[in-house]
């Protein structure tokens, strides 16, 4: 019998990369189901061209979107309702929905709105982590799922173009390096970014820098602050799934624990990732065979927070400091 169903994920941008592969595993058991996706709307670009989603249901929350709104769009309008965003505006969103199914974790806030409640387990993948509320329908997959971003001709488009534009040919090694990340202490200091620039102007790669309109600072810092003639700074200029097409092309992306390092899993280009205040054992590492992930190991003060803060809480980002720029350009140059 086909079900209606609804997810909501209003979270960052990797976090709805990571969610995907519940969208995937569960229309690939139940095909003629119908899923919504609900989402914030600087994450909605990843379902342009998802053709697994029914319906996209964008909310603004921090915005001037109303509540009452979204308690309006999925009022009775579904038979199962799965939330990996563990918040209580999502919770009450669930609940408003009158699923008779309202699927979430047990550590989520107002937990006791939900008909069932998963084991928040830790020690395994974010993906692993969001598939086991399939359990509840029966449905059990315990592998990492890749997500699939679905990326189309005008993604293609759009990166050939640039690639033509800078008369970059075929033959070229191509670096990706993303140097933004919503949390301070999840950022490598912009200032070793530029000196392992320095290092790179000494091979022959061609190194594009990648980000949104926040990360346009941290760009012009690093193309202003390092001689190396062969960087592409494409900040705010491509969207995200252009990102994730240019990131496609390229042998290797250098990244923080942030967003990009997800976009190259998907897209199935290697990671060298940089892990300051935040552990992968959080469950947000790469899981490419040949992904690499650079931290400071030890630290009694590290972990410092789940997500990482506005500042270092004792005041010497030893943690990041501490990953020296020529162990980063060692892992990005090719391999002869």
């Amino acid at each position: 019998m086909s079900k209606r169903v609804l997810i909501i994920q209003t979270a960052f941008l990797g976090d709805v990369i990571l969610t995907l592969p519940m969208v995937q595993v569960l229309k690939k058991q139940n095909p003629d189901w119908s899923i919504d996706f609900l989402c914030i709307p600087a994450t909605s670009i990843l379902f342009k061209h998802n053709p697994l989603i029914n319906k996209l249901i964008v909310y603004d929350k921090r915005g001037s979107d109303s509540f009452s709104r979204i308690k309006q769009e999925v009022k009775s309008n579904y038979d199962i309702v799965i939330s990996p965003h563990r918040s209580a505006r999502s919770s009450l969103i669930s609940y408003f929905s009158k699923a008779k199914k309202r699927i979430t974790f047990d550590k989520s806030s107002l937990s006791f709105l939900y008909s069932d409640k998963v084991k928040y387990l830790t020690g395994i993948h974010e993906i692993q982590r969001n598939l086991s509320l399939l359990k509840p329908l029966g449905i059990t997959e315990e592998s990492i799922v890749k997500p699939e971003l679905y990326l189309s001709h005008d993604e293609e488009n759009r990166v050939d173009k640039l690639l033509n534009d800078e008369n970059i040919n075929s033959g070229v090694d191509l670096i990706a390096l993303a140097p933004g990340t919503v949390w301070y202490t999840k950022k490598y200091p912009v200032e070793n970014f530029a000196k392992v620039l320095n290092l790179l102007k000494n091979t022959n790669s061609k190194v594009f820098l990648i980000g949104g309109e926040a990360d346009k600072e941290l760009g012009d810092y690093l193309v202003t602050n390092s001689n190396n003639e062969n960087i592409i700074n494409t900040i705010g200029k491509l969207n995200v799934l252009e990102s994730a097409e240019l990131i496609r092309r390229c042998r290797v992306l250098l990244t923080n624990d942030s967003a990009p390092l997800h976009l190259a899993n998907s897209v199935g280009t290697k990671v060298v990732s940089l892990f300051g205040a935040t552990i992968p054992q959080f469950g947000f590492f790469p899981y490419g065979k040949d992904d690499i992930i650079l931290e400071t190991e030890g630290l009694k003060c590290r972990p410092c927070s789940i997500h990482g803060g506005d500042k270092c809480p004792i005041g010497t980002f030893i943690c990041m400091y501490n990953i020296k720029e020529q162990t980063v350009y060692e892992l990005l140059i090719p391999k002869t």
